[in-house]
């Protein structure tokens, strides 16, 4: 039987911020993944499922400076850990990774890569995403 991570007994789970990023839809074709935001967040809650962590955050953001409040907003040591599916993601998401491992490191908080493959997108995927982002306001809920 496999290891299960987690929080202690007595102790509650640890809190992830799931970090994905904002790119226009104008790159689908280019790069449907960091695009499409909704499979980032997933993956990441995925990562975090699968060690008993809880999401209680969200963020989807574009060259976000490292110090930024929204980042740091609530944030605990040894508490709460930042999860990217990818390097790649947190290179466009942050305006510089290094600085925010540097940051993160400096209070006491972990960061993460889920580092599992990324979905290939064919074009009825691609499809499904323009439409997701391109409707909202017009009642689509993305299914």
């Amino acid at each position: 039987m496999g290891e299960v991570r987690g929080a202690p007994v007595g102790r509650p789970p640890l809190r992830v911020t799931a970090i994905a990023s904002l790119t226009p839809l104008e790159e689908l074709d280019d790069d449907p993944f960091l695009v499409d935001s909704r499979s980032q967040h997933a993956m990441c809650a995925r990562w975090a499922a699968e060690r008993g962590y809880v999401v209680t955050r969200e963020l989807l953001v574009h060259r976000l400076r490292p110090d930024h409040g929204v980042l740091w907003e609530g944030v605990r040591p040894g508490r709460d850990v930042f999860v990217a599916p990818s390097l790649r993601v947190l290179q466009s998401a942050l305006s510089s990774v290094d600085e925010f491992t540097a940051e993160c490191a400096r209070r006491g908080v972990r960061v993460e890569t889920v580092g599992r493959a990324e979905p290939a997108y064919d074009a009825q995927m691609k499809a499904h995403v323009h439409r997701r982002l391109s409707m909202p306001t017009a009642g689509y809920d993305g299914r």
